[in-house]
């Protein structure tokens, strides 16, 4: 019976507001306004009353309220409350009473508060509504904290004496404004402006964050965004402290086929006086014609302790890098051209390869006369030094054809056979080192046949595969000996196991008859764990020259290679590798492992690696790194993070952090310490401090937790 009454009143409506749409329709681009009500009532005077669930449409906005009276001779609306008015950009109006056009655009509203993308909300004694554009709040109150109470301050709120939301910008401009903390008066601007929710870039200020270091004191640092149109943008971020001048830059641009992403600092400081010290890190890439991508990479610091010294992530070589790639379906090219430079204590830079330049091009044919695939590689290389002096600066360039055969079967039993063939061509150029001759020259023919064996079994909730595999290999290289420049530590891995050469790079091959052998075997449950392990090892017609004694493949027989990897349903995660020989002394190890809870997440790593003079080790690395998190309830969340040196038994490194987050603010607090010191880099403590208020940005994140009132 009510439904009836509702559906006959909203028929009333809009026959009663038929001559009125009629001239909104003939008089104004817009689209007419629709009321719909549970009574309707027309007086003498040409006056509309709507009365009980009131509802008012006009374009993308609607309006409920208790009472509705439009006047027909002034086109406005008399409305009482609770008034609730919604726009289509997220905004939406709370009201106790308000007038308002037929257009729901201009107008006046009493007791009014706006929320706006369901988090910042603005609370008025007073609100006009001007063009469909401006919206005027006077004595307002802005925040983005949750209220439980009647009365109750808020964490924080900014009160002034008018603000001005421009809807199209997607601006919010204050008057005499003033930052408030539980009520507490902390902070006065007579004009502030900050973006609304909705908008995704606007020039202003970003977080400041305080730092406090032993070597550069306490220091605050305030970022400013500067938006240079829809595709461009640059963030300047002073940084000041009693010891430091620092001005962070961070330029960003995006092309119709392209990026650049341009980062770096400047600073004048007491660590080391008189002398202007920085970074530059940039990166880009670009899509030309044909297919082809130009990219390049800069990283740039002017000593070897700014890194350290300024909290930044620390590389102990940097490469810069222009580069031009083309992948097709049955191609790849590259070409590149890079620069190094070397940030290691007791290296020589001089007396590196810091500049190299690459190309390769490789092709793939299927030829139907022989079946499979045929691989075809052309690739050149070169690497220059800086020193003259013989031996210590000496420069490569070489030169490389390899040609390939690729062909497998598989049976009806499952066993599948792989067969490979090819010679691979070395032609270099040697300079300023008198054990080489000039020019050298070496080839090396190979082939191999592998066995596989994949089976599977299905149990109740799991699925195992097994993979017994066996290769037999053989290659002749022969010609010149090449300096090893680049394949002075190898990686004895899953990925090379079966590999005819597993140096990483082209100056040295593997030589003689090799069987290859190992078992995998992976089981996968339904819930969505997983286990796999490998076993692995290499036998030799004779020993290979080159390997280090800890890359685990030196002599007639390598070590045992060893790797796994688990995934359970409930979190946790473990890999690792382990290369050790016959008596099971290990010459390396890694394992990281990770738990993932409802409110603890933690993760370890743990490296040993033997002391080994052809990798440079002159004595053992045994480190343990450990970094966890614990959400202490819903707001706050305690970190900690820690590097032993377990060789030399002291710490590396130490953190601590403590956050709170709620939603309307983000207090983040750390504590690290530096223990090492180089000739470069002192021992250190920083301390670091942020606060935001949230609400003034779209990136407020994808989880926000809004404390309970209960």
């Amino acid at each position: 019976m009510a439904l009836s009454r509702v559906r006959m009143g909203a028929m009333a409506a809009l026959v009663a507001l038929w001559p009125v749409l009629s001239t909104a329709q003939t008089t104004a681009p817009a689209p007419p306004a629709v009321l719909i009500a549970d009574r309707v009532s027309v007086t003498d005077d040409g006056h509309l009353i709507a009365e009980g669930s009131v509802e008012a449409y006009q374009g993308n906005q609607r309006l409920t309220a208790r009472r509705i009276v439009y006047d027909r001779s002034t086109e406005t609306l008399q409305i009482e409350g609770p008034i609730r008015l919604q726009d289509g950009d997220g905004t939406t109006i709370l009201a106790e009473a308000a007038q308002l056009d037929q257009d729901l655009t201009d107008g006046l509203l009493l007791g009014a508060r706006m929320v706006m993308d369901q988090n910042l909300q603005l609370a008025a004694v007073q609100m006009t509504r001007s063009s469909g554009r401006f919206t005027q709040l006077y004595r307002t109150s802005v925040t983005s904290c949750r209220i439980c109470a009647e009365g109750e301050a808020p964490l924080w709120q900014i009160r002034a004496r008018r603000v001005i939301h421009d809807q199209q910008e997607r601006q919010l401009y204050f008057e005499e404004a003033q930052l408030r903390v539980l009520d507490v008066p902390v902070f006065y601007v007579p004009r502030l402006r900050l973006p609304d929710p909705t908008l995704d870039r606007a020039s202003g200020f970003l977080i400041p964050s305080l730092r406090t270091t032993s070597q550069l004191s306490t220091g605050i640092k305030v970022p400013y965004f500067f938006r240079l149109g829809d595709h461009a943008d640059i963030t300047v971020a002073p940084y000041l402290s009693p010891k430091t001048r620092t001005v962070d830059l961070h330029y960003r641009q995006a092309f119709e086929r392209g990026r650049i992403d341009l980062e770096g600092a400047l600073t004048r400081d007491d660590i080391r006086p008189n002398t202007w010290r920085g970074y530059l890190w940039g990166a880009g890439a670009f899509a030309l014609r044909s297919g082809y991508v130009l990219s390049f990479d800069i990283e740039h610091v002017s000593d070897d302790g700014y890194f350290f010294d300024y909290g930044l992530p620390a590389s102990d070589r940097l490469d810069s890098e222009l580069a031009l790639t083309r992948v097709t379906r049955d191609t790849f090219f590259r070409t590149a051209f890079i620069h190094v430079d070397s940030l290691r204590t007791g290296e020589i830079e001089d007396q590196m390869p810091t500049r190299i330049a690459d190309v390769v091009y490789e092709r793939r044919f299927f030829p139907r006369a022989i079946g499979g695939e045929v691989r075809m590689g052309l690739i050149g290389h070169t690497h220059l030094r800086q020193s003259d002096l013989d031996a210590l600066g000496r420069d490569v360039a070489r030169n490389s054809v390899e040609l390939g055969w690729l062909r497998d079967w598989t049976f009806a039993s499952g066993l599948r056979i792989d067969w490979r063939m090819g010679v691979d061509v070395d032609l270099a150029e040697v300079r300023q080192d008198a054990a080489f001759a000039h020019r050298l020259q070496r080839h090396s023919p190979y082939a191999a046949l592998g066995f596989s064996l994949p089976m599977s079994r299905a149990t109740a909730g799991a699925t195992q595969f097994l993979e017994p595999i066996v290769q037999i290999g053989w290659a002749d290289t022969r010609g010149d000996a090449m300096p090893n420049d680049e394949s002075g530590r190898v990686e004895f891995d899953p990925g090379n196991l079966f590999a005819l050469s597993r140096f990483p790079e082209r100056d040295m091959r593997e030589d003689g008859a090799t069987l290859a052998y190992g078992l995998t075997w992976s089981r996968f449950t339904q819930d969505g764990g997983d286990l796999a392990l490998t076993l692995g090892q290499v036998l030799r017609q004779r020993p290979q020259p080159g390997f280090s004694a800890t890359s685990g493949l030196q002599g007639e027989k390598s070590n045992f290679l060893l790797a796994g990897q688990i995934n359970t349903e409930f979190g946790l995660g473990l890999t690792g590798r382990a290369i050790f020989d016959d008596g099971l002394d290990v010459a390396k190890t890694e394992m990281r492992g990770s738990w993932t809870g409802d409110r603890l997440r933690v993760a370890g790593t743990y490296v040993w690696l033997q002391a080994d003079g052809g990798e440079g080790r002159l004595q053992a690395v045994s480190e343990f790194f450990f970094d966890g998190a614990y959400d202490l309830n819903d707001v706050w969340t305690a970190s900690a993070n820690w590097r032993y040196d377990t060789a030399d038994t002291r710490a590396a490194t130490a953190g601590l952090g403590l956050t709170y987050q709620n939603e309307c603010v983000m207090v983040d607090l750390s504590l690290n310490r530096r223990y090492t010191s180089t000739t470069s880099v002192e021992p250190s403590t920083n301390f670091g401090f942020t606060i935001a208020l949230r609400g003034f940005s779209a990136s407020n994140g994808t989880e926000r937790y809004v404390r309970s009132c209960s």
